[in-house]
């Protein structure tokens, strides 16, 4: 089996935007990436469509080669991946829905973003013989004694957003999950076709809500790519330094939330104290709780005075007091241990095979950050450890946001300790013609990965966003399988799936 830059070669380089080129690979080509995602040579990162061709990222662990593999389809049909690496399965449906491209023997013909109600494959023509989408969408089968199904969502008793859930179980025992998802599909990428950077970024911001750094990062960062610039030194010490406040929010609210759905909430009032003091801080210094629209191409929109700063230190010395006891009662509370440990575990096959990222992979052995294994300024000059554990059950996943939120105060004390000088944002070329650019940014979630192709002033062609929940829901669906109902919201929230990133 050949290398990815091997596999290039056989290919014509239609990108050299390093370190992540894309070549436009024949259909032998194609069956050569597939046999090496089936034989795990490499890991699939993402795969999406256009009208005319198709696009998948690729990663060799051994040498961290990252590269792009395009495959022409003038008759809008390709060989499926799926077929043979089931990560790629909801990827393919969603490209059919959004683009008509037909994957040659996928396994499952069901839409998977269109709900039945887009009467089109895509706005600009229709597949070749598609198959036709029923408004009732077809569940998987019962099959066998005993069994019977709860049907739970799209609406919710809280105040979460929608997705169907449809459990066949045996008593109490949960025997399979199926997911229906795609209820907030928002069109974000079709909405970028055409747009302003601007305007793009502002999209790729909203993209899922509680990533709205990373995403604005990740947009940015393969901006700069395409257009061949970097930003300033301190305009990439500030975007790390809210990214990790992100992280720090988002992994403060799950460890409480994981805690009161197993009905301990006194962990969850203080890790709700704590998350509202970071959001607070975040305020204070960047003027936005969220710091949404703060990452722009180019560089930010704002800098950290020496109060923000300030606010900022005392906000590490806060959480630095009081977490440590939040930690031991959660650690040596037995009714806590009993409903996490061993409860929900992804099996290590499948962990191999999909490549999770984040915490879902790191409970599961996968040792991948991005920060650290595909570096980008300014973690290439930062010292921090990324936890992993091979437990893979929901108490695994509980210590891995733990390690990662004291990973992440010690990196936000060194971005403040050497935050260097410089400009905030730089000028962007005015029209450098058709580029492209790709970038990945590790998120609170995972890996996030943005490719783009920029056309007539800099306009966007086409974006594509990729969040890590792609790879994570069809996890959950395999982690619940023979636990019982009732922990099934502690899974969910162990897992934190994001809708809206995932729903595009």
């Amino acid at each position: 089996m050949p290398g990815l830059n091997e596999l290039l070669r056989k290919g014509d380089i239609a990108s050299s935007h390093r370190p992540w080129p894309r070549a436009v690979v024949s259909v032998e080509a194609w069956h050569e990436a597939i046999a090496g995602l089936a034989g795990g040579q490499w890991l699939l990162l993402g795969l999406w469509g256009e009208p005319d061709r198709v696009h998948m990222a690729l990663r060799d662990e051994t040498d961290e080669t990252v590269a792009v593999v395009t495959l022409d389809c003038p008759a809008r049909r390709y060989p499926s991946v799926a077929l043979h690496h089931p990560p790629a399965l909801r990827l393919e449906r969603a490209a059919r829905d959004l683009f008509g491209l037909e994957p040659t023997g996928l396994p499952d013909l069901r839409g998977w973003l269109d709900q039945g109600n887009w009467g089109v494959r895509h706005p600009l023509a229709a597949a070749p013989d598609p198959a036709p989408i029923d408004k009732a969408y077809a569940f998987l089968p019962i099959e066998g004694d005993g069994l019977h199904q709860i049907p739970v969502g799209p609406v919710h008793a809280g105040i979460i957003e929608p997705g169907h859930f449809r459990f066949t179980a045996n008593g109490e025992t949960v025997v399979r999950l199926e997911e229906r998802l795609g209820y907030v599909h928002k069109g974000i990428e079709g909405l970028m076709a055409g747009a302003t950077l601007e305007a793009a970024a502002k999209l790729a911001a909203r993209t899922s809500g509680d990533s709205t750094v990373a995403y604005g990062l990740a947009f940015a960062l393969a901006v700069e790519s395409a257009l061949g610039v970097e930003a300033s030194a301190r305009a990439a010490w500030l975007r790390a330094l809210m990214a990790e406040m992100e992280r720090v929010a988002n992994h403060l609210g799950d460890f409480g939330a994981i805690c009161n759905d197993a009905s301990f909430s006194l962990i969850q009032a203080h890790c709700a104290v704590l998350r509202e003091k970071v959001l607070r801080t975040a305020q204070s210094a960047f003027g936005h709780r969220l710091m949404r629209d703060r990452i722009i191409p180019g560089g930010v929109t704002c800098d950290i005075d020496a109060d923000g700063s300030a606010a900022i230190r005392t906000l590490i010395a806060d959480i630095e007091a009081l977490f440590p006891a939040l930690v031991e009662l959660y650690d040596n509370t037995a009714s806590l241990q009993d409903r996490t440990v061993t409860t929900g575990t992804v099996k290590p096959h499948l962990a191999r095979q999909y490549a999770p990222g984040g915490y879902v992979g790191r409970a599961s052995g996968r040792a991948f950050d991005v920060r650290r294994n595909l570096a980008y300024a300014p973690y290439d000059k930062m010292r921090f450890d990324v936890p992993a554990l091979d437990a893979g059950d929901v108490n695994a996943r509980v210590w891995i946001r733990i390690r990662e939120i004291e990973q992440s105060l010690a990196l936000i004390a060194q971005l403040l300790d050497g935050m260097p000088q410089g400009a905030l944002a730089i000028e962007l070329p005015q029209d450098r013609g058709s580029c492209e650019g790709m970038s990945m940014v590790e998120g609170f979630r995972g890996d996030i990965l943005v490719w783009l192709r920029l056309g007539a002033g800099s306009r966007i062609g086409r974006c594509h966003l990729r969040d890590p929940s792609w790879f994570q829901w069809p996890l959950l669906e395999a982690a619940i399988e023979d636990n019982i109902v009732a922990d099934f919201p502690l899974c969910n929230k162990s897992f934190n799936c994001s809708y809206s990133g995932h729903d595009l």
